[in-house]
């Protein structure tokens, strides 16, 4: 027991310094595709290969719509000399429509202290698997005052991962109608935001916005746990929005 204390001195704090400043470790983010001013033949080819129509081939290049990029990488493997753009980054939280009409109050009632219900509504668990991670050491979500709650009645937020599959419905539509008011809801992942590769169909939804209302847009195949991070410090209003799409008419010629 003593070797570990010992260790544990010697190594020092490994926890991530988000959001105070950037966290530059590598792997902390797989990053994304971002809009990229291409030839028009290549900009063709490549919109062709994107499997879930993310990529929007537009007059000087493509445009990336995140709510369904699965960040397969087909944009930039074996694509010849020209390729995508990709962006290291990881905050990638928005607000969604529903929330900027609602307005911001959050922070003043709750933004040191609040306590998250995960919920899996169908989801194939990878995204789960990023959230755990926010729990352990490196993460360290508590030193920014989230906690993780087992009961709906006690969470503030919901986040939520999986297009909602018919059997889980229901039970979303309980547990939002569970939780105390005030309450926000983020959704996690490509398939909470659109459906992903699973839906609409006839045994999922769109996405999480077609059962409860939504604050929180995370998008991501999955998002790494900082970009998980990133759209709960913008629940509570303690960060800047980013966008789910960008545009190559706006990117540097």
């Amino acid at each position: 027991m003593f070797n570990w204390f010992y260790t544990g001195l010697k190594a020092g704090i490994r926890t991530t310094p988000y959001p105070k400043k950037a966290d530059m470790a590598p792997g902390i983010s797989p990053g994304r595709p971002r809009a990229t001013r291409l030839d028009a033949q290549v900009a063709e080819a490549l919109t062709m290969r994107c499997p879930t129509g993310a990529l929007i081939k537009h007059q000087g290049g493509v445009d990336v719509d995140y709510r369904h990029c699965v960040h397969c990488a087909r944009c930039r493997r074996n694509t010849g000399t020209q390729v995508m753009d990709w962006s290291q980054d990881y905050d990638w939280g928005v607000l969604s429509a529903h929330a900027e009409r609602a307005g911001h109050r959050f922070r003043d009632i709750f933004g040191r202290s609040l306590h998250i219900r995960f919920l899996d509504a169908g989801a194939c668990g990878a995204c789960m698997s990023e959230a755990r991670q926010l729990n352990n050491p490196y993460y360290n979500i508590h030193r920014l005052g989230f906690f993780i709650t087992p009961t709906p009645r006690d969470a503030d937020i919901l986040l939520v991962a999986g297009p909602v599959t018919d059997a889980m419905r229901i039970p979303l539509q309980k547990t939002y109608a569970a939780m105390p008011e005030p309450k926000r809801v983020v959704a996690m992942g490509v398939c909470a935001l659109s459906g992903g590769v699973f839906g609409p169909s006839f045994i999922s939804a769109g996405g999480v916005a077609d059962v409860i209302p939504v604050d929180v847009l995370v998008p991501g195949c999955p998002p790494p746990p900082l970009a998980i991070l990133h759209g709960l410090l913008l629940a509570v209003e303690r960060t800047m929005p980013s966008r789910l799409t960008t545009h190559a008419a706006e990117t540097e010629a």
